[in-house]
């Protein structure tokens, strides 16, 4: 089930998606100031590509923390939203159910990506 469904997410706007935060990653990485921003994009990316039978462990300290807050002022509150709004979209046929379950769980990482990690099931 894992392979098919993330065959199907690269080929429905996975892949877009991937390539987008990647971009952006790249762009936030050419500044010295950008670079935690910017691991943080490609940490997205690398889940956007593959969803299905992957977690997010969430930990980290008191630097995490202020991390996330700068992160959800600048950018994260609005990621978030498109992420929430996508899955919404799609919870709302039976087929669309799992894709509709990754993108609340990338709305979650979209909204506090420091201090995560990407892990298999």
């Amino acid at each position: 089930m894992r392979l098919i469904g993330n065959i199907l997410w690269l080929v429905l706007g996975g892949l877009a998606l991937a390539a987008g935060w990647a971009i952006v990653g790249l762009a936030l990485c050419v500044t010295i100031v950008g670079i935690p921003l910017g691991l943080q994009a490609f940490k997205m990316a690398g889940l956007t590509l593959t969803p299905f039978g992957r977690t997010v462990r969430y930990g980290g300290g008191a630097g995490s923390l202020v991390a996330n807050l700068v992160w959800v002022v600048l950018a994260g509150a609005w990621m978030a939203i498109g992420y929430l709004i996508a899955g919404i979209a799609n919870c709302v046929t039976i087929i669309g159910i799992p894709f509709g379950i990754q993108s609340f769980k990338m709305a979650k990482l979209a909204l506090w990506p420091f201090g995560a990690r990407i892990c298999d099931l």
